[in-house]
């Protein structure tokens, strides 16, 4: 289960992000998610919830964008989404492809709220 190593990096990232804001807490991750990074968002979840229990992440909503694979025919240039995995131009049947969308696994953003103590 790969979900837990990337999402021990997330946690060691979003706590980066709350150095030098004592008392915020982050209430929401966006991620984009990638098909082809077969990570289960489910698991990711899961596994965001056990490691951000009693940390300034605890209850943040884990808000996951899944990303479809879209590739490039490297013969006609068209551009199309994959489907299931079947990895040729639906245009010329090449399968000479480059993938331009569905690898990806990116923090897109994320909410702070700020304590009101030391706002001010």
């Amino acid at each position: 289960m790969h979900e837990m190593s990337i999402t021990t990096n997330l946690v060691e990232l979003l706590n980066e992000h709350l150095q030098g804001c004592p008392g915020a807490r982050i209430t929401r991750v966006n991620l984009k998610v990638g098909r082809l990074t077969a990570v289960e968002p489910d698991a990711l979840t899961f596994c965001f919830q056990v490691l951000t229990e009693g940390t300034p992440m605890e209850g943040a909503e884990l808000q996951i964008e899944l990303v479809s694979v879209r590739a490039r025919c490297l013969q006609c240039q068209s551009c199309f989404e994959v489907e299931g995995f079947y990895f040729q131009c639906p245009r010329c049947s090449g399968k000479e492809l480059e993938t331009i969308a569905g690898d990806e696994l990116d923090l897109v953003s994320l909410e702070i709220e700020e304590d009101e103590k030391d706002k001010g």
